[in-house]
């Protein structure tokens, strides 16, 4: 079986990990190559390449003849126009959240792709965290939500703001979780930094009757990775960060009394669900192979990104000042 040729068009911080996670795969199982990085500072890729011996270009679209398939991870401005050409160079693209600038390039490289029998993966890397599966099979109809997605600042996304950075993770998690996207959308946010959102929370409600309240920040001095889901007699806390989750549901039998008459069970009994560690971005670079090879996409596709980006575009929209930003 042949290897999958992959470009990494912009190596900056995350297109760095992703070239070096296609290096690593390239080398442990034979499964892919990588077929060259591409930034426009060619210095840049030229390091890049020169530290995982392959090609080195300016320009993404010297690489398509090389290639099978692109990992896009320019500035999200660039990236209709990087996806597109790549879809019509007969790619498969497995490109960075969110995935475009507006829904309308959304929708149009959703189009591409379809049309050209291509697969478009959107990079909503927690789709892919070990915690995922552990708790899809415990969700029973959620009826609060609450997420905090916390951070220090980097250069890394400044040219979107903390919504399209950082929420729209826990957006689609939520999303993915619920099967429906809310009805009505409730926003704040604040610029620290950037002349953009630094700092934002939401409430969102569901038509199924379920609420969740995200807050996000990248100008937090700890990172914070968590969600809590509660439904009835049970909860959940997660760590996407430790990929770790607890299970909260009544106890069973009678709540136990110390000599000195202090309770020493709450009446909550906590179960520690089973999770074996995973690298998620190896997990999603896994996955984005399969797809390509079976021409078969499980998660994290180009309707699953659009729909994570309508609703941050909706949170955004909500913040009573998003008529003022440039």
């Amino acid at each position: 079986m042949k290897p999958v040729r992959i470009a990494v068009i912009g190596v900056g911080y995350i297109g760095s990990r992703h070239a070096r996670k296609v290096a690593s795969l390239a080398e442990s199982s034979g499964e892919v190559t990588l077929a060259g990085v591409a930034d426009i500072d060619f210095r840049r890729a030229s390091q890049q390449a020169l530290r995982l011996r392959t090609l080195a270009a300016s320009d993404g679209r010297d690489l398509h003849s090389l290639a099978d398939a692109a990992i896009v991870a320019v500035p999200t401005v660039a990236h209709f126009d990087v996806v597109r050409e790549a879809l019509e160079r007969g790619l498969d693209v497995l490109v960075e959240k969110p995935m475009a600038a507006s829904i309308r390039e959304g929708e149009e490289l959703i189009s591409v792709a379809r049309s050209g029998g291509r697969l478009l993966q959107v990079g909503h890397i927690e789709h892919f965290n070990a915690v995922m599966p552990a708790i899809r099979e415990h969700i029973d109809h959620p009826r609060f939500i609450e997420a905090h997605r916390l951070g220090p600042f980097t250069e890394r996304a400044a040219d979107v703001d903390v919504v399209r950075d950082l929420m729209i993770h826990d957006i689609d998690i939520i999303q993915q979780l619920l099967g429906e996207a809310p009805r009505r959308v409730e926003a704040v946010g604040v610029p620290v930094v950037t002349d953009k959102v630094d700092v934002a929370h939401a409430r969102l409600e569901f038509p199924g009757g379920c609420v969740a309240s995200l807050t996000a920040s990248r100008v937090s001095p700890t990172p914070t990775r968590k969600l809590r889901v509660y439904q009835r007699d049970a909860f959940f806390a997660i760590d996407f960060l430790e990929q770790s989750a607890s299970l909260y549901r009544p106890a069973e039998g009678e709540i136990e009394v110390d000599a000195e008459e202090n309770a020493t069970s709450s009446g909550i009994g906590v179960e520690e669900l089973k999770i074996d560690p995973e690298d998620a971005m190896e997990t999603q670079l896994r996955a984005f192979v399969r797809a390509v090879r079976t021409r078969k996409q499980t998660s994290a596709s180009g309707a699953d990104g659009l729909g994570a980006l309508r609703t941050a575009l909706r949170v955004f929209e909500a913040m009573s000042f998003a008529h003022e930003e440039p």
